[in-house]
Order: structure tokens, then sequence, then C-alpha cells
């Protein structure tokens, strides 16, 4: 099936996992692939992937002793992309499949 938003998605990828920010692109791709995640980071990783409406503030801030506020919001936008993209990549392999 053709991916046309394909240029868009692959753009969006970039700027998230491998522009330069508060965190080292590397991190942001094992967040995203939930690859070797840090243990501290683990349950919001996990968290966002199960039920990310259920995200809350305590969530957050048990991270801001170790990580600055910059970091784990690109660690959310990361983990969040990249279960996004999985659930983008099931359901055009189940369209293709159809």
């Amino acid at each position: 099936m053709d991916d046309r938003f394909e240029a868009h998605r692959r753009a969006l990828e970039e700027a998230v996992l491998e522009k330069p920010g508060f965190t080292d692109p590397e991190l942001r791709h094992r967040v995203a692939e939930r690859r070797d995640v840090p243990p501290d980071l683990a349950p919001l990783v996990d968290k966002i992937e199960r039920s990310a409406y259920a995200v809350t503030d305590e969530d957050v801030a048990a991270l801001k002793p170790k990580h600055s506020e910059d970091a784990v919001f690109e660690i959310v936008v990361a983990a969040a992309l990249g279960s996004a993209l999985r659930r983008l990549r099931a359901g055009l392999d189940a369209l293709e499949q159809a």
C-alpha cells in the first residue's frame, strides 16, 4: 500500500529523533523503539505505550530529580512517536493484507 505521507512522516521522525536536543539522539531512538530503555525511564515509556491518556504530572515529576524538564519532554515525545509509528505500521500492514 502506498504511504502518501511517507515524506512527512520521515521528516517528523528526523526532527524528533535525530536533531540536536537536550537528550542524546541515541537515547531518543531507544525510547521510540522501546529498546534498552534506562530503568528510570521505563515506567513512563511503558505507560505511554499502554495508556498515554493516564500519564500524570506525578509520572513526569518523578523524573525531574535526574532529568531536566526539557529532557523529559523529549523522552515523552520520542515514546509517543514510537508508539504511534508501531500502530501506523500495524494498520498499514492490515490494510495491505485485506
